[in-house]
């Protein structure tokens, strides 16, 4: 006989993993239309596509600038204060390794080249004096074939009064000096550059930030 206290269970109304089917005459929330007017899509479509070629734009202009940056600029670490004041140390810049390619190399030029002592050190200094010419300093006063050099990037501070030549610079070969005269180790000391060592000219500064801008150009330098 069935027991009198015994209650049927009462199964889960909704069970899981179990589907439930909705009554077609239910009231449903309906699904989302896109009601926006055609001009709004229209515009919504114009600004994707500016945004593509705008992208795209902005990738090719940062490619093309790694390409010049790699292939014709090169960035250095200036280290010492020979240069002084037009570079500091630690400063960093970036040099144009192919511009004595297409021009000669100037006199007031700042140029990078292979130490003739030890080539596998680079030196940064000012070009004086150009092949066959002949110099000499003078109480710190730099005379190139028999007339004054005005340079106006050495402060006088940094004058090196002491006297030296006079000698001739050898064909294809340039007389280099730091604008820090009296800390810097330069043909004074090691003689001419022969224009073979010569692999760039310093073009720009880019650290710290209060020197980034371009430095100084020959013609600018023999202006003022």
């Amino acid at each position: 006989m069935p027991n009198p206290d015994e209650r049927p269970l009462t199964p889960l109304a909704n069970p899981p993993n179990v589907a439930v089917e909705l009554d077609p005459h239910s009231p449903q929330t309906p699904l989302p239309t896109d009601t926006a007017p055609p001009h709004i899509k229209d515009r919504q479509l114009h600004l994707r596509h500016e945004i593509r070629v705008w992208t795209r734009d902005l990738l090719i202009a940062i490619g093309l600038a790694l390409i010049i940056i790699i292939f014709l600029y090169q960035p250095v670490k200036v280290e010492g204060t020979s240069m002084a004041p037009l570079l500091s140390d630690q400063e960093r810049i970036f040099i144009n390794k192919f511009v004595y390619r297409f021009e000669p190399i100037h006199r007031g030029d700042v140029v990078v080249f292979w130490y003739p002592l030890d080539k596998t050190k680079s030196f940064i200094k000012r070009v004086i004096a150009l092949p066959s010419e002949s110099v000499e300093i003078r109480q710190g006063m730099v005379y190139v074939n028999g007339q004054e050099l005005k340079e106006p990037y050495v402060p006088p501070q940094y004058e090196d009064l002491s006297d030296y030549g006079p000698v001739r610079v050898p064909p294809n070969m340039f007389f280099v000096m730091g604008d820090h005269r009296i800390s810097s180790n330069d043909s004074r000391v090691f003689g001419p550059v022969p224009s073979r060592f010569i692999y760039g000219r310093a073009v720009f500064a880019y650290w710290p930030v209060d020197h980034f801008g371009s430095l100084s150009t020959t013609a600018e330098v023999l202006e003022k």
